[in-house]
């Protein structure tokens, strides 16, 4: 059975807090609308049916106008209900440009000199959880879009070069462009207002054509479900609306033009150049509006596809405003009557709920990044649909696929059934679910709807996502491929968000997780430790590029690779698990027994990176002092990989503290555990003093003793290595003057110190672990460091910057660390946003110098932005650092 819902809060003043109570007692559904519309269907693996798995060729940009999507949709400023039944969006014509721009235009991963990128200007300016309100800004030149300039010169730069923007090709010079506001409220569950404000920045008059259409995802198309939804005009300056499942609305325009319809169809004359099918198809709107060809819409204004035409001549300067409004079918009322009225209290609401999150944050900016950061998280929400047993198969509506598919890309993955909203990395680069982000993302997005973020931890683990072997699915272009194991430690961040905020902790959520991640963690330990050694392998476990091979193909010198992150990373699950354990047995005994199993395996495990198998070679090198992943060749030759990376910093990870309170209330775990370290004193040496209490009589366990740990972080914080202005590299600095090189067979591997964009294409060119500094790490780094003062507490210090002569408590570095980060968003002494890298526009203009956008990853010594500009995902992390840095107490939330 589902698990009750939670009982009623306290009344809450907070007009968005009362939405997300009645949300999860389902007593309104206030989730069912929301921007859940992908920006990006084409090239993606769901669309893919061909026999090589090349899904950007099989379904490219060219196609999207005129192609019907098997499995989502997508468009700009996007809204749709939570099952992608009914989308809503905004397509424009600048009267100058080749298509009508009905989606956001990106080079594929073949085309772009670093991968695939988005090369548009869009910005997430505003958002609430349950979309009361929202606003997305587009930007769109006025000249014509330059589509083969940005394919062309992307196509002439090479790995050395930076990405060609858009910014750069001039376009927005003299601001000959239009700042498109696309706003949505919420007047009731079902009673969503929309508001389109253009303006012309520009010094001279300007037209633009706006479309605000609707469509339904074409359902009927592949021999399932033969029904087909209709939309018709009913009324003077309205849509009417019937589905079978989501039942009947009307859509009400202020003063349009017209209206035109087609069918959300595939035109196989011009994506296969076959056939002479007659009809109306789903590139009807872009010959009609472009090309004048009246004869592609549907004259008697109905269809599955629908849009309202409005013609905008803006004077220099000025404005135009589009109005629209999707409710129930039956109203009669005036549907703008008290339409500006909404926006202005769903707005003032919107304040107010932040103005709670922002609470103790003075600083006016660092209050914009905060908000602006979770607005992307939360437009990032896209539903995603993918079964893949039938997308295998093949629908019975359609040609069979080629027969290699079955034995081909997520062929052992055929129970994932995908039909939720879940958080997305990006829903241009990434519009599908990464698991080690969204671990990521849950962290962040618990600071403003806790709700979503539990049920995104707990979806992952059912049964139509989680491998029968218990494995988490990592992302839809290889679900068998390995992430780090975050997913506890977020389970108990948010727990322990949640009860500082309230008083209490959920703990059903935080029992049902336990439950999944212990499935997960035997998963882990049989599959990822073959040997039974420990040690464990992982593949590239997130880190793309970080190793001198590819680590999720098949080494090309043979043997395997016992990895310093993969097996650190196991010693954190550990300790995560067995704290989360420990916090459920304060109330049921039964969980002590699980509490004593995972500290044990800690132990297990710092005993192997100590030495592997018995055969006296462990992962910290004495000589550098420094953890590193070890190659075993196949004539038992081991060969420490002395590269310094980020994977001989996650051992930092592995750290938990606990209270001397929460061991009395243990009594079972407290004395196996004093009977395990009794015998087996070998095991108990490796791990920080146990018997020493620390600050206020706490216990630590840690892979890093204090020795190490201040050895690590000697090199952690050297400006020469890893320590930049805005926080740690992923490689040290040292690598840019000592290349790590390995010389095997004839053959010579090397790695560089690379601040920016990769300069090697391993694991797909499109990101880069080699130098830059990435969000989801550092955060964590951040955190441990918290844990670490919480047992050392004011006397232990270590020295920040290394060579500074300046000692810091471990509270102090975090704090530092936190604010080398910030320092990535937030405006500096001069006004500038490191992000925002040297383009004059970007940091000065105020049209655009506070339109954030969180970059995927960023230089490792200037803090530029790289890679997917629109990956608030983890990096909206930002959000948590701000709602954490400065505060008096000296504890870390997460104790």
């Amino acid at each position: 059975m589902p698990p009750k819902a939670p009982p009623a809060s306290q009344p809450s003043t907070n007009a968005e807090r009362s939405r997300l109570d009645e949300a999860a007692r389902n007593v309104k559904p206030w989730r069912r609308w929301g921007t859940y519309l992908s920006e990006r269907q084409w090239g993606t693996v769901r669309e893919d049916y061909s026999a090589d798995g090349s899904a950007w060729d099989y379904f490219p940009h060219e196609h999207a106008r005129s192609r019907a999507y098997r499995w989502g949709e997508d468009g700009i400023a996007g809204f749709s209900d939570e099952k992608q039944i009914f989308c809503l969006a905004v397509a424009l014509w600048n009267g100058k440009d080749p298509i009508l721009k009905e989606r956001l235009f990106g080079l594929t991963n073949g085309q772009g000199n670093h991968g695939e990128d988005v090369k548009e200007l869009y910005y997430y300016l505003d958002a609430t959880p349950t979309c009361s309100y929202a606003r997305m800004l587009y930007k769109y030149p006025q000249a014509a879009f330059p589509y083969q300039q940005l394919i062309d010169e992307n196509h002439k730069r090479g790995l050395n070069d930076p990405e060609f923007e858009l910014i750069d090709t001039g376009i927005f010079a003299e601001d000959r462009y239009f700042d498109v506001s696309v706003e949505y409220a919420k007047a009731d569950v079902d009673d969503v207002l929309m508001r389109i404000t253009v303006q012309n920045r520009g010094p001279d008059a300007a037209t633009l054509v706006v479309l605000p259409h609707m469509w339904f995802r074409n359902t009927w198309s592949w021999g399932r479900d033969p029904h087909r939804p209709t939309l018709w005009e009913s009324a003077s300056g309205r849509v009417q609306i019937s589905h079978p499942t989501l039942g009947d609305y009307q859509i009400d325009f202020d003063q349009p033009e017209e209206f035109i319809f087609t069918e959300n169809e595939t035109n196989v004359r011009t994506v296969f150049n076959t056939g002479d099918e007659q009809g109306y198809f789903k590139d009807a709107f872009h010959d009609y509006v472009i090309q004048g060809n009246k004869s592609v819409v549907n004259s008697n204004h109905k269809g599955s596809k629908a849009a309202a035409s409005y013609r905008l001549n803006i004077a220099a300067r000025a404005s135009g405003v589009i109005r629209l409004r999707l409710r129930t079918a039956g109203a009669k009322d005036d549907a703008f009557a008290a339409f500006d009225q909404v926006f202005t209290d769903r707005l003032r609401e919107a304040d107010e709920f932040y103005s709670e999150i922002h609470a103790g944050i003075d600083d006016e900016d660092a209050r914009r990044v905060q908000r602006q950061a979770l607005a992307g998280m939360l437009w990032n929400r896209q539903c995603y649909h993918y079964n893949i047993f039938d997308w295998l198969q093949g629908d019975p509506g359609q040609p069979p696929p080629p027969a290699q598919r079955l034995n081909g890309r997520n062929h052992d993955w055929q129970h994932l059934n995908g039909d939720e909203v879940l958080s997305m990395p990006d829903k241009w680069e990434y519009p599908w679910f990464a698991a080690w982000d969204l671990g990521f993302h849950c962290v962040a997005l618990s600071l403003a709807d806790p709700e979503f973020a539990k049920r995104q931890l707990v979806l992952l683990g059912r049964e139509w996502y989680m491998h029968p072997n218990g494995q988490y699915p990592a992302y839809e272009w290889n679900y068998g491929d390995v992430n780090p194991p975050v997913h506890a430690i977020a389970a108990w961040h948010i727990y322990r968000l949640e009860q500082l905020r309230t008083g209490k902790g959920d703990r059903q959520f935080l029992e049902r997780m336990l439950h999944k991640l212990v499935i997960n963690f035997a998963w882990w330990v049989n599959r990822e430790d073959e040997q039974g050694r420990n040690i464990f392998q992982g593949g590239f476990l997130g880190l793309d590029n970080i190793a001198v091979f590819d680590r999720s193909e098949p080494l090309p010198t043979g043997g395997t690779i016992n990895q310093s992150d993969g097996t650190a990373w196991m010693a954190m699950y550990s300790l995560n698990l067995m704290r989360i354990a420990l916090e459920l047995a304060r109330e049921d005994y039964i969980y002590e027994d699980l509490a004593s199993k995972f500290f044990e395996h800690f132990l297990y495990i710092a005993r192997a990176m100590s030495d592997i198998a018995g055969q006296g070679i462990g992962l910290w090198d004495e000589e550098d002092n420094f953890y590193y992943s070890v190659l075993s060749l196949p004539n038992g030759k081991n060969v420490p990989m002395r590269i310094r990376s980020m994977t001989g910093l996650i051992p930092l990870f592995a750290v938990e503290v606990i209270e001397q309170d929460l061991m009395d209330t243990v009594p079972h775990f407290k004395q196996r555990l004093e009977w395990f370290l009794d015998k087996r004193p070998d095991l108990a040496a490796l791990v920080s003093r146990w018997r020493d209490p620390g600050s206020k009589s706490r216990r630590l366990l840690s892979l890093a003793r204090a020795f190490r740990m201040k050895k690590i972080l000697q090199r952690m914080l050297d400006e020469n290595e890893f320590l930049s202005p805005y926080g740690i590299r992923a490689l040290s600095r040292y690598h840019l003057e000592h290349p790590y090189i390995l010389d095997i067979h004839g053959k010579r591997y090397e790695v560089n110190y690379d601040p920016a964009d990769s300069t090697s294409r391993v694991y797909g060119g499109n990101s880069n672990w080699r130098g830059p500094i990435w969000m989801p790490v550092n955060y964590v780094i951040v955190e441990s460091l918290r844990r670490f003062y919480d047992y050392y507490g004011d006397d232990f210090k270590v020295e920040c910057p290394t060579g500074s002569g300046k000692y810091l408590t471990l509270w102090e570095v975090a704090e530092e660390l936190a604010r080398r980060l910030m320092k990535l968003c937030m405006r500096d002494e001069n006004g500038r946003r490191a992000s925002a890298g040297d383009n004059a526009k970007l940091q000065s203009d105020p049209n655009f110098r506070d339109c954030l956008q969180f970059y995927e990853y960023f230089h490792g010594d200037n803090g530029r932005g790289l890679g997917a500009n629109h990956q608030t995902g983890w990096t909206g992390l930002i959000a948590n650092l701000v709602a954490e840095h400065g505060r008096a107490r000296r504890v870390s939330p997460f104790a």
